[in-house]
């Protein structure tokens, strides 16, 4: 395992330890648990990407009406 540094607000830092003791788990346990979530998240919205052919060629033209009717479902 690597250490790896960051600096962060005083605000944040506080919010992070507030946190980590309220679910009983140590600060870098925490961190990691974060950043794997952040990363996981987007790799895998990466992967989805362009994976498959509509066969329409409006779709860039009509994005948000096609995002608002799904997050409509």
């Amino acid at each position: 395992m690597k250490r790896t540094t960051v600096k962060l607000p005083d605000e944040l830092d506080a919010k992070l330890r507030h946190e980590a003791e309220r679910r009983g788990t140590t600060v870098s346990s925490l961190t990691r648990e974060a950043i794997e979530h952040h990363l996981g998240s987007q790799q895998r919205h990466l992967q989805a990407a362009g994976a498959g052919r509509s066969g329409r060629e409006d779709i860039s033209e009509r994005i948000e009406e096609i995002l608002a009717s799904e997050v409509a479902r």
